[in-house]
């Protein structure tokens, strides 16, 4: 989450919504024949695919879906994170800029969601409540307050009209890039934006999301490496989060920490999505790094943010065991009926397919096989699985939407690889993974 994000008022009604996506189609249309003008004036002849992926037009995009913010920016995040290799290199770093780029609501918005949850004369149940926003993402803003006994509370507030936005949100931004060209149409995204309705429908429900944080707290409660904050039910509404603060710092500041400190973070996080996996069954799915802090004082890793937590059946984990286990040994027969089973490959598939796929399994399994503590800081795995993503991806006959288990999963391990890197961490992936794959 950002905490400088700038104040501007969220849209909350259908119209008013739409309108802004009309008048960014508007505006990119308008941005098109300016570049187009101005390049038949150089003597070029511009193609349609150069006047729309423009500077000033991919400005425009990333503006207008983050003061949308809601479904409409949620998408953009999503389509950034699961499907950027399948989209043009301009459009995917739109996408991925809008999962730094969080606005807040200004202070009158801030009074509106509150006297709607919480009644006219709320303030006098809190000793202290800071309207400036201490953290904001996409449906959400958190707000810091201290009731008159002295207990200091986050208060999660979501943004007006989130909920009754999201399925029209999602498919009038599909329809935009579509229309816009800035989505190749070969893309499939249907089953990905269909998923993207199904979890922010879950994410914007700030009960269930209570009921998360109380059971993480709950399996986590044997484990004194983690901290996590409590939900306050009295306090807690449909759009309203209400829970106990815990102080700690941003996990990417610690860079420059002690190599000992870092490498501690990293495995125990890596090692907390195993149990997640395979012991628990159920993940926390969002790879943010806001979503990880630490406690200084107690030397504890906070865990913060449970919207995005999925189940997984027996039978799905069970498979994943049994690809990661295959990966370790080397066994590609193994490994190609666990992907099989886990729906990776359409009945027809050819054989080249199917062994690159299973080359990028055994690419993302590398730390599973290294001897001793892997260097994520000197390795080169995430920009290799990068590339061989997009030479797959550029075979068109073979792409098609991996199920969303899979993405939300695959989201999630890459997101904790990516944050080993930059904290330059040394893990023992192997030693963390031998419980569950002996």
């Amino acid at each position: 989450m950002n905490t400088e994000a700038r104040a501007t008022a969220v849209p909350d009604g259908r119209l008013s919504r739409l309108a802004r996506l009309g008048s960014l189609a508007t505006g990119v249309a308008g941005g098109m024949l300016a570049e187009g003008a101005r390049q038949l004036a150089a003597g070029k002849r511009p193609k349609v695919s150069e006047l729309v992926l423009t500077p000033a037009n991919a400005r425009r995009v990333a503006d207008q879906l983050a003061q949308l913010r809601g479904a409409a920016m949620k998408v953009g995040q999503l389509m950034s994170m699961d499907a950027g290799n399948l989209l043009p290199p301009e459009l995917a770093e739109i996408l991925a800029g809008l999962r730094e780029d969080a606005r807040t609501m200004p202070m009158s918005q801030v009074v509106q969601v509150l006297e709607t949850h919480w009644g006219k004369g709320w303030e006098q149940g809190f000793g202290r409540f800071s309207f400036t926003p201490c953290a904001a993402a996409s449906i959400g803003q958190v707000h810091r307050a201290r009731t008159h006994d002295g207990q200091e509370l986050a208060i999660k507030l979501q943004y007006p009209g989130v909920r009754r936005s999201i399925d029209s949100d999602v498919d009038n931004v599909a329809t935009l890039l579509r229309v816009s060209g800035l989505l190749p149409k070969s893309l499939d995204v249907a089953p990905l934006l269909e998923e993207a309705k199904r979890q922010l429908h879950e994410e914007a429900d700030y009960r269930r999301e209570a009921e998360n944080l109380q059971r993480f707290g709950s399996l986590l409660a044997d484990a004194n490496d983690f901290v996590l904050p409590q939900a306050v039910a009295e306090l807690t509404r449909s759009d309203i989060l209400a829970m106990s603060w815990v102080e700690g710092v941003a996990v990417e500041s610690l860079a420059d920490a002690p190599q000992a400190l870092r490498d501690r973070i990293a495995s125990l996080l890596i090692g907390l999505l195993f149990r997640e996996l395979f012991e628990f069954r159920l993940i926390q799915t969002d790879p943010n790094f806001a979503n990880y802090r630490f406690d200084t004082a107690s030397e504890r890793l906070v865990l913060l943010d449970f919207g995005a937590t999925r189940p997984y059946s027996d039978t799905v984990v069970e498979a994943y065991r049994r690809l990661m286990a295959g990966a370790i040994r080397g066994d590609r027969a193994a490994m190609s009926t666990a992907a099989q089973e886990i729906g990776y490959f359409q009945d027809t598939i050819h054989a080249h397919q199917r062994d690159a796929v299973i080359d990028l399994f055994a690419t993302a399994c590398e730390p599973l096989r290294h001897p001793g503590a892997y260097d994520f800081g000197a390795s080169d795995l995430a920009v290799r699985l990068r590339d061989a993503g997009l030479k797959l991806s550029l075979d068109r006959d073979f792409w098609h939407t991996p199920p969303a288990d899979a993405l939300f999963l695959h989201r999630k391990l890459g997101g904790l690889y990516l944050l080993a890197a930059r904290l330059g961490a040394r893990v023992d992936v192997g030693r963390l993974a031998e419980p569950w794959l002996g």
